[in-house]
């Protein structure tokens, strides 16, 4: 089906924002039956293609074309008519409607000019069979966790029939079970002839599911070929132009110091009766499947939602802290998973950004400092390499510098422990790299690293200990080299593994 025209294509398409080039005569065919990777590093342009493919932008030059012909002019509106879908990295949808509402929203289907509530839930039920979603449809999706609503972002796609479907890193947020789910769901839907955009960074999922590949690089097409007999390797290769050093830095060597953090029967949220230990030069990662308890454990330490301890000392300090300002002065940050929504304000300057943690202490006599203020920005913007003028709009930054910008905005806080919610999603594997060496530079200046991780080789290369947390508790501690894909998944899975050098089995 594969030798069929395409379904859609941009022609030698052009695109630029405020003088700068962004898309440099790019050219794209998405084909029935054919699952067509999109790689690049951040910044190469694989947002504003897909905003172009989907009619939420315009080329400057070049056209779009579906089945053959040229549209003049292509809105998300003629491109959902032409049976179009995009689930984007970064969810749109409705937290207070449920399930089926956001499923079925601008869709729903109507008998007699009003809603056919029947249909639609029989419509929705079939999609979310297909992704695996077994929750009540009249659950409001504000109470699932971030991979849940991942699914019903895809299910809402799909709730459409799309002939063409776009993938923006799509299982960024997901379990690896979730992922698995969607992979069959993908071959079923290329199997039906349905023609499949799959953008990802985590390039053994597109060598899995993918046939061909385009890969941009600076707005360019650097790459349009056959996946077959090319590795991963290859792949960087051709995204990043040249060979890449490793990806994640060497450990540590020697012991860690003192204890920084020192909690016995921790709950919070899911989290039961959890026993943390961390010290200083120390990455603890913390792994499982999705929605056991992470996130409620990095929150609940962070003073974000109500905790307990019988016994907790942080820094010298006893106690839990009580509120978030209260862990950010005793030397502890967050930085959530969920950048746009609840790490950056996305309107406001790269500057702002980076200063909202230190305003108050960088202030003189109750007043700003500009001049501290700019000295600040100016030093950061140098080590996070981000190029150009700070007084941008954070917004304009590709997400892997978004999220450089997420965590080094509290670096002159000086911080002793800082808690990581999924720091890499969706980013770049340079950008990875840039971001994996300033988290051992972060351990190797003598601060406890608390990295929760749904990247499972990111917890085995990067952490020096990873608890495993399983229906919110600790399933299972991993040291050196106990520290395996194999025995993580094993331990959120629970499948007993046994004791072993660097295992501590937790009942």
């Amino acid at each position: 089906m594969t030798d069929a025209g395409p379904l859609l294509e941009a022609r030698r398409v052009f695109k630029g924002f405020f003088g700068n080039p962004v898309l440099k005569g790019v050219d794209i065919a998405l084909r029935p039956g054919r699952v067509h990777a999109l790689l690049g590093e951040n910044g190469a342009g694989k947002s504003t293609l897909i905003n172009l493919l989907s009619g939420a932008l315009a080329p400057d030059e070049g056209l779009i074309a579906i089945d053959g012909r040229p549209v003049s002019r292509l809105s998300p509106a003629t491109a959902r008519a032409a049976g179009i879908a995009v689930v984007q990295q970064e969810l749109s949808l409705a937290g207070e409607l449920s399930i089926a509402e956001n499923i079925g929203l601008g869709a729903y289907p109507r008998r007699f000019g009003l809603i056919d509530y029947a249909a639609l839930a029989r419509g929705v039920r079939e999609v979310c069979d297909l992704v695996g979603l077994t929750e009540p449809l009249d659950m409001p999706v504000a109470d699932l966790a971030l991979g849940r609503r991942q699914m019903v972002e895809i299910a809402k796609a799909l709730f459409r029939k799309p002939r063409v479907l776009i993938l923006d890193e799509p299982t960024s947020s997901l379990s690896a079970h979730e992922a698995g789910v969607l992979g069959r769901v993908i071959a079923t839907l290329r199997d039906r002839g349905v023609a499949i955009l799959y953008i990802s960074h985590r390039l053994n999922e597109v060598q899995a599911l993918c046939s061909h590949v385009t890969v941009l690089k600076d707005g360019g097409v650097t790459a349009d070929r056959s996946l077959a007999g090319i590795d991963g390797e290859g792949l960087v290769r051709l995204m990043v132009g040249r060979e890449t050093g490793e990806l994640f830095p060497p450990r540590r060597q020697g012991q860690a110091g003192g204890m920084r953090l020192d909690i016995e029967g921790f709950s919070a949220g899911l989290v039961r009766h959890a026993r943390l230990v961390g010290r200083a030069g120390e990455i603890v990662g913390i792994g499982g499947l999705v929605g056991q308890g992470q996130e409620d454990l990095l929150l609940g330490l962070y003073g974000a939602i109500p905790a307990r301890a019988d016994r907790a000392e942080i820094d010298g300090r006893s106690g839990l802290p009580a509120n978030v300002a209260a862990a950010n002065a005793a030397g502890m940050v967050y930085v959530p998973a969920d950048r746009k929504h609840e790490g950056l304000v996305l309107p406001h300057s790269i500057a702002s950004n980076i200063l909202l943690p230190s305003l108050g202490r960088l202030a003189r006599g109750g007043l700003r400092d500009r001049r501290a203020e700019a000295g600040l920005v100016a030093d950061l913007a140098r080590q996070l390499m981000i190029k150009g003028d700070v007084a941008r709009p954070v917004q304009a930054l590709s997400g892997g510098n978004q999220q450089k910008v997420a965590l080094a905005k509290w670096l002159p806080l000086d911080p002793g422990v800082l808690l990581l919610n999924d720091p890499t999603r969706g980013v770049d594997i340079e950008t990875k790299r840039e971001i994996y060496l300033m988290l051992r530079r972060f351990a190797a200046e003598g601060r406890l690293v608390i990295l929760a991780s749904s990247d499972t080789p990111e917890l085995v290369n990067l952490c020096d200990r990873v608890l495993v947390l399983r229906e919110g508790q600790v399933a299972a501690e991993l040291s050196g080299p106990s520290i395996t894909e194999a025995a993580i998944v094993g331990a959120a899975m629970g499948v007993e593994q046994g004791a072993g050098p660097g295992r501590r089995a937790v009942q």
